[in-house]
């Protein structure tokens, strides 16, 4: 007997699931709340250098036609870039006189010569404009101009700290179980959030953001699997996807909690204390019964198979659910040694499967983070922006549950991500006169990118063994949070060059679609439980397709 065959008499898909599911919506919600937070949180306002007071003896007389007083006393303090703007990093060392004004002690030549004043940076500070964020990182420590590439990489400890979290949650899930490892997430989030809100200092909120890193990683790595683990075959493409939706919620979510607060410490101590109601929620959540099995825990999963058979409204006969049948499942999951992440290359399938996941996982982290943070330069402000990036993506979750049900995992996984690529290649040819198709590129590739996320936790989910699910989900997200951690940084190559971000984020998105297409498919296809049974699968030879047609008819029937 196999676990699904339990499955199907407590029932695989009814009240018991759908109550899993809206118990670990709340995590969905939380990781884009603070995934995507540096959008406000780390936001660089208009800024110049702090200059003194006007003197009283400019009149608005003394300026010239429609120019103001404010105006006119930035023109003589600050230098203009090549592009006309006047700059945001510099000043010159003593003010220079316009014709036809009086600018008090500053304004004398102090003996300089004809010609452009000399500059220096800022040596008082700098001046924010406060009407879209009262306080941000950026204005708090004053992560600007030299000190930019500061600013930037506060997004890069925080995917640093997911990276290592998603290699510590995934083996340590396996070990001790999901829901356990699910209450220490929560409980660190909450603790390292509030902690981080308090920062009184650039190093300690760049510390306690990689520790709250570290746990958010606990979320991606065990909801999808704890979700999944209850389902039967049938279900698990619109449970996956209807879970993922609570993503875009969060999306949404944060742009208009970013609206309505300016602040950034208030903005964070907002995206962290719902963890309290989280922790409480854990009462009701169910630890996995496949991996209580695997453990040979058979009287733990006993009582949850009878718990959801209770809800589902299943009847259960007196041998359906009996120590003997359950022990037999337990006998066929059990794993003989504890899991490592050395036994998903030791096997030259499942080696086969990790090496492409891993690219795979890159590419979309790499690709979704570098869009999803790039929230300028498309004529709207960084509400609208990040409102239209969270719109877009419930067409993507729709096109995602229809391609997965019809063309495959396989299939989707390429297609989003080479539908990124493309998306972004055209806005590289598209001028800048072109605004609204630059706008409306951006947009796609957006939602591309969300497919392709989508798809991806899915996809992995199903490709891993029962026995290793939570090792690997763990391995594929180190690597995925990598290429999160790297995609604020490639933005800083547009000093280089200024299309390069945009084509590295192409260009690593078409490697991931080339590579996806060497995994196997897995629609229709049970979870495997064990090692053997992803050695035993055949669906990576052509001539095994018959094969797997034949496995998968059983299960249109569940399906139907």
């Amino acid at each position: 007997m196999a676990f699904e065959e339990l499955l199907d008499q407590v029932g695989g898909f009814g009240p018991f699931q759908l109550r899993n599911v809206a118990l670990l919506a709340l995590p969905r919600v939380l990781l884009p709340l603070h995934f995507l937070l540096p959008i406000f949180l780390a936001a660089v306002p208009a800024h110049h250098c702090a200059l003194p007071s006007a003197p009283a003896n400019i009149s608005h007389q003394d300026a010239p036609g429609n120019i103001s007083h404010q105006d006119m006393w930035l023109e003589a303090h600050l230098p203009r870039e090549p592009d006309g703007t006047l700059s945001s990093c510099l000043r010159f060392v003593h003010a220079r006189p316009l014709p036809n004004t009086t600018l008090g002690e500053e304004g004398h030549s102090h003996g300089e010569p004809e010609g452009e004043p000399p500059t220096v940076p800022c040596p008082q500070g700098w001046e924010y404009d406060r009407s879209e964020f009262s306080s941000t990182i950026a204005t708090e420590w004053d992560l600007v101009c030299e000190q930019k590439g500061l600013n930037r990489a506060t997004s890069t400890f925080f995917f640093a700290g997911v990276l290592v979290g998603a290699v510590a949650f995934g083996y340590l899930s396996d070990r001790f179980g999901r829901r356990r490892l699910l209450l220490v997430a929560y409980v660190s989030t909450l603790v390292m959030g509030l902690v981080s809100a308090a920062s009184v200092s650039y190093v300690m909120f760049a510390v306690t953001r990689t520790l709250t890193g570290i746990a958010l990683a606990g979320f991606t790595i065990i909801v999808m699997p704890l979700e999944l683990e209850w389902l039967d075959v049938g279900h698990r493409t619109v449970a996956g996807v209807l879970s993922s939706t609570f993503w875009t919620v969060g999306v949404i979510l944060l742009a208009l909690v970013g609206y309505l607060i300016r602040d950034w410490r208030w903005l964070l101590l907002a995206v962290t204390l719902p963890c309290a109601p989280g922790i409480l929620s854990l009462w009701w959540v169910p630890e996995s019964a496949r991996w209580l099995l695997t453990q040979g825990r058979v009287e733990e999963a006993h009582v949850y198979l009878l718990r959801c058979a209770r809800i589902n409204g299943q009847p259960v006969g007196d041998n359906g659910l009996s120590q003997e049948a359950l022990n037999k499942v337990a006998i066929g999951e059990r794993v003989a040694h504890k899991p490592s992440y050395l036994d998903l290359f030791r096997t030259p399938r499942l080696r086969h499967i990790s090496l492409c996941c891993m690219v795979v996982w890159f590419g979309v982290n790499f690709s979704y983070y570098g869009l999803s943070l790039n929230v300028s330069g498309l004529g709207l402000n960084v509400y609208q922006t990040q409102l239209l990036f969270g719109a877009v993506e419930l067409p993507s979750k729709l096109l995602v549950y229809l391609s997965v049900r019809h063309a495959g995992r396989r299939l989707t996984q390429a297609g989003s991500l080479l539908g990124t690529a493309v998306t972004v290649g055209i806005r590289l040819l598209v001028s800048s006169e072109m605004g609204s198709w630059s706008t409306a590129l951006a947009v796609m590739g957006k939602g591309f990118s969300e497919a392709a996320f989508t798809t991806a936790y899915l996809f992995t989910s199903e490709l891993y063994p029962t026995v290793l699910r939570q090792t690997g989900m763990g391995l594929t997200a180190l690597v995925g949070r990598l290429g999160g951690s790297l995609a604020p940084l490639a933005a800083l190559l547009d000093g280089v060059w200024l299309p390069l971000p945009k084509l590295t984020y192409g260009g690593i998105a078409l490697l991931a679609a080339c590579t996806a297409l060497l995994l196997p498919e897995t629609r229709q296809i049970q979870l495997p439980e064990t090692i053997q049974d992803v050695e035993r699968r055949s669906s990576f030879l052509p001539s095994a397709v018959s094969n797997l047609q034949e496995e998968e008819m059983p299960m249109k029937q569940v399906q139907n």
